[in-house]
């Protein structure tokens, strides 16, 4: 096993940006990033929203030293203490509160207190390349459960919460992400999918003109989920600037999980493309991919999503010396990546064993 002190060299550019910062900072190894975007001859190096995060990393950070060249296609980053505490983060128009809170999640357990961070940017609008933060908050945050974080006497775990939603591509919205600190780290044994019981969702508006747009993508959805089972709720939540004094830019959006007999929950979101043309896309043909896209995420089996995947692994490797075994569905190729990425820093290998009963 290579000394914690060695760098990490990486030649590749700017793939795994963020998954490599939060690797370099639990392992204490720092990083050299070579040939970020060089074949871009218009907008070589880091762009806005990765100098950004690199921001935001320092902020939640005590001692991290970040040194870029001039053209930004080289990164040299020396990690420092995670801190814990308040802080607030301004997100650019280019990438959406859920890409840079998908970042931080690993590392939010590990400061030295609670932490909590409000953020200013895109709320929605950006599913098809970034996660929503109620995707998030469905998705992920059953995870840190399992892990054992925040499961203290007050039982307060981590909570997100959308403060002001905003549709892309002007922002303005608010987002509050608070996380405990994590006292014990628990192994998992989370192998079971269960049978699934019901359907919960959400369809969210804002600065729609007719509020019935929100249930026209619900009824959408719904009329594919009463196929195959009775248990279906889908609500509706309109944003108004006068209301709800949310941004002005008008968004259009379904969220959808289903819970199994186990706790088991998988979800899927769409959205309207902010850069579409008017009508290209009714409502309730937005209902129905979004249920679609839920439906897919369970064919693919497993006991978590598809994007959590490189979260559950990443805290697999950080756990007590006790076995920790999880079901997954089809790998995709960013967990791949990740497998090898966490092979190369904390020298750990994972045995993969397939169900060719459930095709897992």
């Amino acid at each position: 096993m290579s000394k914690p002190s060695t760098i990490l060299r990486f030649e590749d550019g700017s793939v795994q940006f963020r998954q490599r910062l939060v690797v370099s900072l639990l392992s204490h190894r720092p990083i050299l990033i070579r040939n970020i975007r060089s074949d871009d001859l218009q907008n070589p190096g880091l762009k806005d929203y990765e100098a950004s995060f690199l921001r935001l990393i320092d902020q939640i950070t005590n001692g991290t030293k970040i040194e870029i060249n001039s053209t930004g296609t080289q990164l040299r980053f020396q990690p420092g203490v995670l801190l814990g505490g308040e802080f607030e983060h301004q997100c650019p128009d280019s990438r959406s509160i859920g890409w840079f809170l998908e970042g931080i999640l690993p590392l939010a357990p590990f400061g030295k207190e609670t932490f909590s961070i409000l953020f200013h940017g895109t709320t929605d609008g950006c599913c098809e390349t970034d996660p929503s933060p109620d995707y998030l908050r469905i998705s992920a945050l059953p995870l840190f459960a399992k892990f054992g974080i925040g499961a203290d006497d007050d039982g307060h775990g981590a909570q997100i919460r959308v403060i002001q939603r905003a549709a892309a591509p002007l922002g303005g919205g608010k987002v509050m992400f608070s996380c405990p600190i994590v006292k014990e780290f628990q192994s998992i044994d989370f192998t079971d999918p269960g049978k699934i019981k019901r359907i919960r969702g959400t369809a969210i508006s804002c600065k729609i003109v007719s509020s019935s747009m929100t249930a026209r993508v619900a009824y959408g959805a719904k009329g594919v989920f009463h196929r195959l089972l009775p248990d279906v709720w889908i609500h509706t939540d309109v944003h108004s600037p006068k209301r709800n004094g949310c941004a002005p830019s008008p968004g259009l959006s379904l969220v959808v999980s289903s819970e199994s007999t186990t706790g088991v929950i998988m979800t899927a979101e769409c959205c309207l493309d902010p850069n579409s043309e008017r009508g290209s896309e009714l409502p309730e043909d937005l209902g129905k991919r979004g249920a679609c896209l839920l439906l897919e995420e369970i064919r693919r089996g497993g006991c978590i999503d598809t994007s959590c995947q490189s979260l559950a692994l990443l805290w697999m490797c950080l756990t007590p010396e006790d076995v920790s075994r999880i079901r997954l569905g089809t790998l995709s190729q960013y967990t791949i990546e990740t497998l090898r990425l966490l092979k190369r820093v904390f020298d750990v290998e994972f045995k993969l064993a397939p169900d060719m009963e459930t095709k897992t």
